[in-house]
C-alpha cells in the first residue's frame, strides 16, 4: 500500500486504489477477503506504514443479476419463503468466475420479487451452500422475511444438519470441534482452523463406521455459520470428508467427484406465522451409491 495511505481506514484505502466502491470493498472485508499482513481486519483498521495490503477476491458484477431458467428443485414456497434442495455444482449466486447460471438467476426468473430483498447482489439470500455441497436452502421473499430469517440466524435458532462421510474412526460417538476459522495463510483461496479466525462449532454424531475403506457416517450440526465449516474442522481434526479436494479428502479408494456432503435438514420459524417449519432432503443418488459400496465396521 503506497506510505501515503498510511493512517487511512482500510476500506477507504483499498477503494481508491483499487477504483472499487466502499460498499464493495466492505463487503469484501466482511468475507475476510482482504487481508492485512496476512490477517482479516474490520473495515475500521487504520493502516500503518509498511502493511502489506492483500485482495484474495473480487467484487461482484456492477449490475445486479438477471432472471435466467436454471431448473430449480423447490421443496417449499408462499408469499413467504422458498426452500428449495440444490444440486451440487449450482453455484448460489453470482459472483468472480461465476457471472451467470446461478440459483439466483434461477430464483429471480421464479419468484422475479426478491430482486427487491435484501442485498440486490444476491437477493432474498440469508444462508448458503458452497458449490458443491447438495441440499436445503431457504431463501426470503419477502422483506419481512428476509429480516427475520437473518435475526434467526443470528440468534443460531435457524437448524441446519448435515450428512458427511468422513476418512477414519472416530475417538468418541459425538462431540464439538470448536475452533475459529479464518482464511489460510498458505492458500488464500481456501479456510484454515486460525486463533485471529471467526468463532466456529461443528456439532457431530457418529452415525454409521465402515471398514473398507475406513471411513464414518457423521450426522453434523452448524452452530455458526463460516466458510467450508464443515469441511474444514473435520480436515483440522484429520478425519476429512470423503471426496474433498480442497482439504484433503480426495483418494483413489472411493473416487467420488465432490464433498460427500449434504445439507439434509433444515428448520426455522416461518417468518409470518411463528410456525416451526421442518424440511428433510434425501441423500442424492451420487452419495447414496458410495454408502451402498461401503462395508459397515
Amino acid at each position: 500500500m503506497p506510505p501515503a495511505l498510511a493512517g487511512e481506514r482500510v476500506d477507504r484505502a483499498v477503494a481508491l486504489v483499487t477504483g472499487w466502491s466502499r460498499a464493495d470493498v466492505q463487503a469484501l472485508l466482511e468475507r475476510d477477503a482482504v487481508l492485512v499482513d496476512g490477517r482479516a481486519v474490520p473495515k475500521s483498521y487504520r493502516l500503518a506504514a509498511g502493511d502489506v495490503v492483500e485482495v484474495v477476491d473480487a467484487p461482484t458484477a456492477d449490475a445486479p443479476p438477471a432472471p435466467e431458467p436454471v431448473p430449480l428443485a423447490v421443496v417449499f414456497e408462499d408469499a413467504d419463503v422458498i426452500v428449495v434442495d440444490k444440486p451440487a455444482g449450482l453455484v448460489v449466486h453470482p459472483g468472480a468466475g461465476n457471472p451467470h447460471g446461478t440459483l439466483v438467476n434461477g430464483l429471480l426468473a421464479h419468484a422475479p420479487e426478491i430482486a427487491a430483498v435484501g442485498d440486490p447482489m444476491r437477493p432474498g439470500i440469508v444462508h448458503r451452500l458452497d458449490r458443491d455441497t447438495s441440499g436445503l436452502l431457504v431463501v426470503a421473499r419477502t422483506p419481512r422475511a428476509y429480516e427475520s430469517l437473518v435475526a434467526q440466524l443470528g440468534a443460531r435458532s435457524v437448524e441446519r444438519n448435515y450428512v458427511a462421510l468422513a476418512w477414519g474412526h472416530f475417538d468418541a460417538p459425538r462431540g464439538v470441534i470448536d475452533a475459529p476459522i479464518g482464511r489460510s495463510e498458505a492458500r488464500r483461496t481456501r479456510m484454515a482452523v486460525r486463533d485471529e479466525g471467526r468463532p466456529a462449532r461443528t456439532r457431530y454424531e457418529v452415525r454409521a463406521a465402515y471398514d473398507t475403506p475406513m471411513c464414518s457416517l457423521l450426522d453434523c450440526t452448524l452452530e455458526t455459520g463460516r466458510t467450508h465449516q464443515i469441511r474444514v474442522h473435520l480436515a483440522a481434526v484429520n478425519h476429512p470428508v470423503v471426496g474433498d479436494a480442497t482439504y484433503g479428502g480426495a483418494r483413489q479408494t472411493v473416487p467420488l467427484s465432490r464433498p460427500f456432503l449434504h445439507a439434509a435438514g433444515l428448520a426455522f420459524e416461518h417468518p409470518a406465522t411463528g410456525e416451526r417449519m421442518r424440511f428433510t432432503s434425501p441423500l442424492p443418488a451420487e452419495l447414496q451409491s458410495v454408502l451402498d459400496e461401503l462395508t459397515a465396521a
